[in-house]
Formats: C-alpha cells, sequence, structure tokens
C-alpha cells in the first residue's frame, strides 16, 4: 500500500496517483496536492505561513494568540 504523503505548502494530505512533485536542484523533494499550492511556492515565491489558508498559518496564529493570553 502507498504512503500518503503531505503537500510542502498547505499540509494537506495527498491521496496517492494525486499531486505534483517538484525536485530541486539539491535534491530536495517537494510534493504539492495542487497547482494552487505549486504556484503559491515555487512560482509566486509565497511563504506558507504567512498565506492564510494554510495549515502552518494557523498554528502559527495560534501560538501567537497563546502569547498574548499569557502577556495580559
Amino acid at each position: 500500500m502507498a504512503d500518503k504523503k503531505i503537500c510542502s505548502f498547505c499540509g494537506a494530505e495527498i491521496e496517492p496517483g494525486t499531486g505534483k512533485m517538484f525536485v530541486k536542484k539539491d535534491g530536495t523533494v517537494l510534493n504539492f496536492c495542487t497547482n494552487k499550492c505549486y504556484k503559491n511556492m515555487i512560482e509566486l515565491k509565497r511563504i506558507p505561513r504567512t498565506t492564510a489558508w494554510t495549515e502552518k498559518f494557523a498554528v502559527e496564529k495560534e501560538s501567537r494568540l497563546k502569547a498574548a493570553e499569557k502577556k495580559e
């Protein structure tokens, strides 16, 4: 049985046989679930933690909110 992979940009699970794989010159393999994720990371050079619809943004936002609660 094939392993499910995680999207390098948004963090969603990728079903076997779908998605896009990108190999950088240094040998790093990036997996993308959709063309939207591929374009945002490779062509537009966006950072996942600053893009509102990614899981990494949600985790970052949650940690900022917890830090703000502890300050008050």
